[in-house]
């Protein structure tokens, strides 16, 4: 393993632990979070990231990349980690021999990437920096229902060894900020609100040809799980009267899931056309977005939403539900709802009945908002602070 302990940056360097990276697609969110982060930030500080050689749901290596060695990825240095490397004594040598200035965590239920850090720390195998992590939408009420049992016996055992004394924590919104609040207490004293970065790239107007006088073309565009509840969008389309054309990309990660799925869109009657797309390269995802009408992503819970941003910087306006930090733009851009399918059901018949003129109306909303956001330098003034902020705090200090 080559040692870059000795190397004496001007930076403050953050030390990030990540289950998947670059190349790596298929885990969705937390990917796009880190890369945006090494784009806007990758000049101001040294960023180290520790992650897996392969993908999500795969098991062959990434080609063409070191593996447990240090590699030049855009604005980061990337340690690809062999299985072999993610044990304790593994991880415990990287923490010990990467010179870091802030250890960030990505997750608080992956116990390869967060807890075997935090257990290393704790039993005085690695150094105890300050810590910086970010649940990433995982203690949602949406998220938190999910094989409740086996989360909540993890929390009990991590809490019970102290491994989260101490942290400082970083929440997208004030409503994941409320979320830490309620399943650790005072144990999270540190809570800031930092939201996930967005692509350092110019939104474009969706160019897509009118659908009249054909069927409304729909996409959903996420990981095929519980969480993202496709099931939700599959109900409410067996109960719509208008032609629909859905479109369906994404990694199964759950095939017990994908297989519920699957036996509802047998069930769907013939006005309602649907097909499968697979995994999606990020490069092409905002292509995917263009080629309809409307995004369609009724979730159980999200931090930030990446996938979202992607929809609106195409120029495809969204239709969400109200668990993520979103709002309805009032415009058409936006449309936020609870989950009653209901509702659903009258929104995408609304939508079906919108002409030509309506529709580019919407996309040229769905682009204002997402050039709004990528204007608005707050996030990026959020994020710089919480490093700094724990860079400057009880540095080293043992916990």
């Amino acid at each position: 393993m080559e040692n870059i302990k000795n190397m004496t940056p001007k930076r403050k360097i953050i030390l990030c632990f990540v289950s998947y990276y670059l190349p790596g697609f298929r885990s969705g969110g937390p990917v796009r979070t880190i890369a945006n982060f090494v784009d806007h930030l990758g000049d101001e500080f040294d960023i180290r990231i520790v992650t897996r050689n392969h993908d999500a749901l795969v098991a062959e290596p990434y080609p063409d990349v070191a593996i447990d060695a240090w590699n030049a990825v855009g604005k980061a240095q990337v340690f690809y980690a062999s299985d072999k490397m993610v044990n304790l004594r593994g991880i415990a040598t990287l923490l010990s021999e990467t010179s870091h200035d802030v250890l960030y965590l990505n997750s608080f239920f992956a116990f390869s990437f967060t807890g075997l850090p935090l257990l290393a720390r704790r039993l005085g195998f690695a150094p105890r920096t300050p810590c910086v992590i970010a649940p990433r939408g995982e203690f949602s009420v949406g998220a938190v229902t999910l094989k409740a049992t086996k989360k909540q016996i993890y929390m009990g055992l991590v809490k019970a060894l102290g491994l989260y004394q101490n942290l400082h924590w970083q929440a997208s919104s004030d409503f994941e900020k409320a979320d830490i609040s309620r399943e650790f207490g005072s144990v999270a004293r540190w809570v800031y609100v930092a939201p996930d970065l967005t692509p350092v790239v110019a939104p474009d107007l969706n160019t897509t040809s009118s659908r009249a006088p054909g069927p409304l073309r729909i996409v959903f565009l996420s990981r095929i799980s519980p969480k993202k509840n496709l099931d939700f969008l599959l109900r409410v389309l067996a109960k719509v009267s208008i032609n629909v054309e859905l479109a369906i990309y994404g990694p199964q990660e759950d095939p017990q899931y994908w297989k519920h799925c699957f036996s509802l869109i047998e069930q769907l009657t013939e006005n309602i056309n649907v097909t499968l797309g697979g995994n999606v390269p990020q490069e092409q995802v905002r292509e995917v977005f263009s080629e309809h009408d409307v995004f369609v992503f009724p979730t159980r819970g999200e931090n930030f939403g990446h996938v979202i941003f992607e929809s609106l910087s195409a120029g495809t306006p969204v239709l969400v539900s109200d668990q993520t930090p979103w709002q309805s733009d009032g415009h058409g851009g936006i449309q936020v709802l609870p989950l009653d399918e209901l509702l659903w059901v009258d929104a995408l018949e609304l939508w079906a009945g919108f002409d030509e003129e309506s529709l580019v109306k919407r996309y040229a909303a769905a682009t204002d908002y997402a050039i709004q956001y990528t204007d608005n330098n707050l996030p990026l003034q959020q994020n710089r602070e919480v490093f700094y902020t724990a860079a400057m705090s009880t540095k080293r200090k043992r916990i």
